[in-house]
């Protein structure tokens, strides 16, 4: 179903109304007018996580809002910005469809490509290009996994890293290695925890962690997933324990509420 786009047009101006009058000195909403750049960047995580859960459930009502939620956080943001005049909702919309023209030759120009991977070579010397950079300084190892730790979530950059570092050649030889490198990793956080130097305990933690990707790496597994899915486990154990439980759950003992957990556990796993 293609919608017109002078409807969709509409819509989107309805939209950017809405967000100025949300944020007008006269009658505006005062949290939103509290609202800065700074300050909605949890937000702007939140909506596009909530994007991600609502894509993974398949529910197309769920993703249109989702959706809905995670542009409103890109119209606020350009209605701060020009209200600073910093730019506006247009320079972001011109911006993003100039820099698609411009890094797809391939469907906007002339250029002939026969794969996937010729597609990715054009955009990373274009990228490079408009950053001013060689293609060769802006396909440096460093570079690349500076970008995806300042940019990704800690899980999702550590298994970005992770790869490209192993593509370099930083790889062991067999997957005994890197059980190997485990137990050297657990062992030493285990000397840190017994040391009262918070900042050696985080770093060794960091490490284990980044071992555990490693392995994960290792065993074509998606660290990302897997987290993601015990997190959803420990929900679904909790819900169905308080179903049984006919009293709080800080009500009960460390014992009672084992019984509960291993109840609620076999009854998820029928």
């Amino acid at each position: 179903m293609t919608q017109p786009t002078a409807a969709i047009l509409t819509a989107l101006e309805h939209l950017i109304d809405v967000v100025a009058q949300l944020r007008s000195p006269d009658g505006g909403c005062p949290w939103d007018l509290a609202q800065t750049p700074q300050t909605l960047i949890p937000y702007v995580i939140e909506e596009a996580y909530e994007v991600t859960h609502a894509l993974r459930s398949e529910d197309k009502g769920a993703i249109a809002e989702e959706l809905g939620d995670l542009l409103l956080q890109v119209v606020l943001q350009a209605q701060i910005a020009n209200e600073a005049g910093d730019f506006s909702l247009q320079e972001v919309a011109e911006g993003i469809s100039e820099k698609l023209i411009r890094r797809h030759p391939h469907v906007f120009g002339d250029v002939a490509v026969a794969s996937v991977d010729e597609v990715r070579q054009n955009w990373d010397e274009i990228k490079a290009q408009e950053k001013g950079e060689t293609v060769e300084l802006a396909k440096k190892l460093s570079r690349k996994l500076d970008r995806y730790n300042a940019t990704l979530p800690p899980l999702m950059a550590s298994m970005k890293m992770s790869k490209k570092a192993a593509a370099a050649g930083f790889e062991w030889e067999k997957i005994e290695d890197v059980w190997a490198k485990f137990d050297e990793e657990l062992a030493e956080f285990r000397e840190a925890l017994a040391t009262d130097n918070k900042a050696h305990q985080q770093a060794e933690l960091g490490d284990l962690l980044f071992t555990i990707v490693n392995l994960a790496r290792w065993y074509s597994l998606d660290p990302s997933e897997g987290l993601h899915g015990t997190n959803q486990r420990l929900v679904q154990r909790i819900t169905m324990m308080e179903k049984f439980a006919d009293k709080p759950l800080t009500d009960y003992s460390i014992g009672e509420l084992d019984e509960l957990w291993k109840q609620a556990k076999s009854h998820l796993n029928q």
